[in-house]
């Protein structure tokens, strides 16, 4: 049987549904141990690269930022051989300077959520991975390049405040991140970063600015029909800037992450069980 595989990962966050610019189109239904993806995921190629595609919340919208199935997403990423992961997720500005339509070029996060599973070694084998830096900086590189050269409206670095959700913020939640240094909100991409870095997969993100949160004076309070509204727009947006950006993307070699585990595996493996060794054969060294 073909082995299918990807070199590039793309999850696409609200508005983000497709990716209409891939050829040699096909579509996989995948198995893991922690369930199935979103949804179907999307194989085909740019420019020679092979990309797989996975809508975050689902062809619809269906899934709450806690009901997405954040394991088997990325585990199904590194399946299929992934080394690059490309994040598109819809965000609230904290700063005056990143209006509705911004992109920004996320480098560093603080994780506010609390419900959710972000690891893939809870069950006898214990791993810590580094995440001082959590954001690939040539994958970023290479994205802002080609926003700039698109002409979009963006910033390069900034702070992402990860909440739980589904619920908006507070107008005193929203003030304490501000005094935080947060740059923008958002409830999926912390934990998007967290299980990439454990699969071995770089990773980076794309924050699609689409409201001001609720501290901004001068605008309501956010709701859904005005980031819908902000969100079709930057998915457009985002869909040209992936379709140049990729294959620059997939052809910066292999992740430096790609064998985290060696070093970050803390159990003796005689102590390894069965079923975990089972469950998380795609991650552990040697499985490729």
């Amino acid at each position: 049987m073909e082995k299918i595989t990807a070199r590039v990962g793309v999850i696409g966050g609200s508005g983000v549904y497709e990716m209409n610019a891939l050829t040699n189109k096909r579509i996989l239904q995948i198995d893991t141990p922690w369930g199935r993806p979103s949804d179907e995921i999307l194989i085909g190629e740019i420019d020679g690269v092979s990309v797989a595609f996975i809508p975050r919340h689902g062809r619809g919208h269906f899934l709450s930022p806690s009901q997405v199935p954040y394991l088997a997403n990325i585990y199904a990423l590194r399946s299929l051989g992934v080394h690059h992961v490309v994040a598109a997720t819809a965000v609230g500005a904290l700063k005056e300077s990143t209006p509705p339509g911004t992109f920004v070029f996320i480098d560093q996060y603080i994780d506010r959520t609390n419900y959710r599973l972000q690891t893939f070694f809870s069950d006898g084998i214990v791993a810590h991975v580094p995440m001082a830096n959590p954001i690939c900086s040539e994958m970023v590189n290479v994205l802002y390049k080609h926003a700039k050269h698109l002409d979009l409206k963006c910033s390069f670095g900034g702070t992402y405040i990860c909440m739980e959700g589904p619920q908006f913020s507070t107008r005193a939640e929203s003030e304490l991140y501000r005094t935080w240094g947060g740059d923008v909100i958002g409830m999926t991409n912390m934990t998007e970063a967290k299980l990439s870095r454990e699969a071995g997969m770089s990773f980076a993100s794309i924050a699609m600015v689409t409201d001001y949160d609720c501290w901004h004076p001068n605008h309501s309070d956010v709701d859904v029909q005005q980031i819908l509204a902000t969100a079709t727009k930057n998915a457009e947006d985002v869909t040209g800037l992936l379709e140049v950006a990729l294959p620059q993307i997939g052809r910066l070699g292999d992740s430096p992450w790609r064998d985290v585990l060696k070093t970050a595996i803390m159990t003796s493996k005689e102590k390894w069980p069965e079923a975990a060794i089972r469950d998380l054969k795609a991650l552990l060294p040697q499985s490729e």
